[in-house]
């Protein structure tokens, strides 16, 4: 078939050059205009773009797609289909009944779960066991489509945005191929989605990554690895921004194993002058200190930090950061 693409980040990039590869011809690839980045603020092509480039594909960047302008360059391309990967703008109605076979989307979760911009980092956070790539029909709602093609991909406990991302984007470049033949054979059956049972994963931000250690640690541990690498998870340590880097959970009995060996009298003494054990359960309070690991109390349970940046530091293990900071139980993270 012959095939329009259109997509911007990283992801889109993988299923294209998945297409590329593939027995179908790419005529053309759709992608936002270069952004500026970085202190140079020069502007960036985006990963499509370069992909698209490298291939020797034409590539078509309108500043908004919905113009009579850019639906009539679309259509000089005379597509079979239009495939579409996080390209960031809504197509119209015109655009998604220009190509024989429509739009379809490829989307990062088992919709109509995590339906919007970011599923990969939400299914972490929420504590999901499952997420997965679907392949839809495009309709004039965001990710509403009926369901064409899916397939699961187990989370594990120890995955990050970043590991999650790649498991997702080569199983987007699976899936996206046998969907096309599927398509062009019509050995397809489309399934509508059930709306009652949609979520909605919103856009990310910068300050989505600050912790509210009013959550369980449990929470805690699961926004860390799933803003990693973006937008990250921080704090406060004494006015100064604490990226948190990787971290685990510890429960009460780890907690009295180690304060109460003797090998940490700083605690001993401070939960004594505080009268009560009340004190070193307040939220963002620093519980315990070992040789490798910071233990800061949260809504329930213990955050135990391994790996951490402080504004102004490089990234590095607890052991090293302590070599060169003193932090004692006692002190707060956070504002």
């Amino acid at each position: 078939m012959k095939i329009l693409f259109m997509g911007t980040p990283d992801f889109a990039a993988g299923i294209l050059g998945s297409i590329i590869e593939s027995s179908h011809e790419v005529v053309c690839a759709v992608t936002q205009e270069d952004k500026p980045k970085g202190r140079s603020d020069k502007p960036v092509a985006s990963p499509v773009k370069e992909c698209a480039l490298s291939h020797g594909i034409p590539v078509f960047q309108p500043h908004r797609i919905k113009d009579e302008e850019a639906v009539e360059e679309l259509r000089k391309y005379d597509a079979d289909i239009f495939v579409v990967a996080a390209y960031g703008q809504i197509l119209s109605k015109e655009i998604l009944d220009m190509p024989k076979y429509g739009c379809i989307n490829t989307h990062a979760s088992l919709l109509p779960k995590y339906r919007g911009a970011a599923p990969i980092q939400w299914a972490i956070v929420d504590g999901e066991e499952k997420t997965g790539v679907t392949v839809m029909q495009m309709d004039e709602g965001l990710d509403t489509g009926d369901i064409l093609y899916v397939k699961e991909v187990d989370i594990t406990c120890e995955e990050t945005g970043e590991s999650l991302f790649n498991k997702l984007e080569e199983c987007g470049k699976e899936l996206i191929i046998e969907a096309l033949d599927r398509i062009e054979q019509g050995d397809i059956n489309p399934i509508k989605q059930n709306s009652a049972e949609a979520t909605y994963a919103r856009i990310l931000n910068k300050q989505m990554g600050e912790i509210d250690w009013n959550k369980t640690a449990v929470e805690i541990e699961r926004q860390i690895r799933g803003f990693t690498p973006w937008p990250g998870t921080f704090t406060y340590l004494n006015g100064k921004l604490l990226k948190i880097l990787k971290a685990d959970t510890a429960g009460p009995d780890e907690i009295s194993a180690l304060t109460g060996s003797g090998r940490n009298t700083a605690y001993t003494d401070i939960t004594e002058a505080a009268g009560s054990n009340a004190f070193r359960e307040r939220p963002g309070i620093v519980i315990c200190v070992t040789a490798d690991a910071i233990y800061t109390a949260t809504g329930m349970d213990y955050l135990k930090i391994t790996r951490l940046q402080l504004e102004g530091k490089k990234k590095m293990d607890v052991r090293d950061f302590l070599l060169g900071f003193k932090l004692r139980p006692g002190d707060r993270l956070g504002k």
